[in-house]
């Protein structure tokens, strides 16, 4: 079929309007008329070819709720009329170990990417969700049970909520632990909000004094600026964890110092050059880095209904579809409180 939508043809231009070709409804799919989709800083560095070389045409967006409207035959977990997310991935191979465990974002052949990659058959392109509709198998789609006056902050949680859900989990956060969370961005703040929902003591870390006031609004105990050297000191050997969310160049060892014995470092930034560490800081206190990614299709479920029932959303700023390129350079800037959302009725 054919859809509307925005995006790019090179590296070199702004995103726009666009018009691409997206499978029909199968058997085993559903279709979702898209209401919101939220900017994540990876559609821009998708879109501008910034992790290897992109797909062209590319449409991004892979933090979508809508509304199911067409199912197809064999379809048993949706209902036409019902509200359904699309994540960062839309298959996998479904067979190897990872896949068997419902982790399909480790899959051993690699999950298929909600845009900007092909579906398993090699060929056909995947496109996001700056576009009217989206295409899905019903097993990697995920049910949004929210109010609607609520879907707009419900999109983010796509992205931003699991990547920082999922990590906070593995690492078994709760009561009497002390979790310092580093970078109050779109993963930051979402990172806050759950940490202490599980009843972790949470401390933000970060470069900007004038971020203290929001970081106590979202749920932060204590607040430290990383640039003053005393409080640094003050901190050391404090923390269980430490959520590390920051996606520029920095030096790990002066916040790995901050661990106690056995303490992890939870990493899901991912800078454009390699962050350096000394093995001393680790070895010293057996402490350790653990990076995450998302989470697979059951955890992200978990995750949403968890925030359904604990009232966690993110905090949004709305935009018009034709606002994207200027969101965009506000989002370079860090410049948004917290994640931009596009109302796609603006299409």
């Amino acid at each position: 079929m054919q859809v509307k939508g925005y995006g790019a043809t090179s590296a070199e231009v702004p995103v726009a309007p666009i018009v691409f070709e997206r499978r029909e409804v199968g058997p085993h799919d559903i279709q979702i008329d898209i209401e919101y989709c939220g900017v994540c800083h990876s559609d821009i560095h998708m879109v501008r070819s910034e992790w290897g070389p992109s797909i062209y045409p590319i449409v991004p967006g892979h933090e979508i709720v809508g509304k199911v409207v067409a199912v197809g035959a064999h379809v048993t977990k949706f209902k036409v009329g019902q509200t359904a997310g699309v994540g960062v991935f839309v298959d996998s191979c479904r067979e190897c170990p990872s896949c068997q465990k419902g982790q399909e974002q480790y899959c051993d052949e690699n999950m298929t990417a909600t845009y900007n990659d092909f579906y398993r058959d090699g060929k056909t392109q995947t496109f996001g969700g700056y576009s009217a509709n989206y295409v899905i198998d019903e097993k990697y789609a995920l049910h949004v049970n929210f109010e609607e006056k609520d879907l707009a902050r419900v999109a983010p949680l796509l992205c931003a909520g699991i990547t920082t859900y999922s990590p906070l989990r593995f690492a078994g956060v709760g009561k009497g632990h002390k979790v310092a969370v580093l970078g109050l961005g779109g993963l930051g703040h979402m990172a806050v909000k759950f940490a202490a929902s599980f009843g972790a003591e949470v401390t933000m870390l970060s470069t900007s004094p004038s971020k203290e006031a929001d970081a106590r609004s979202l749920g932060a105990h204590h607040f430290a600026l990383s640039t003053d050297p005393k409080q640094m000191e003050a901190l050391k050997g404090s923390f269980d964890f430490i959520l590390n969310t920051v996606a520029a160049k920095h030096d790990l060892n002066a916040f790995c110092g901050l661990l106690k014995v056995e303490g992890k470092m939870l990493l899901v930034g991912i800078p454009p050059e390699d962050n350096t560490f000394g093995a001393a800081t680790l070895i010293s206190k057996r402490r350790s880095i653990v990076g995450s990614m998302i989470g697979g299709i059951a955890e992200t479920q978990e995750m949403l209904d968890y925030c359904a029932e604990h009232n966690i959303l993110s905090d949004i700023e709305m935009i018009s579809m034709a606002d994207v390129n200027a969101a965009y350079e506000r989002v370079i800037k860090s410049d948004v409180k917290y994640r931009f959302v596009i109302d796609m009725k603006t299409l």
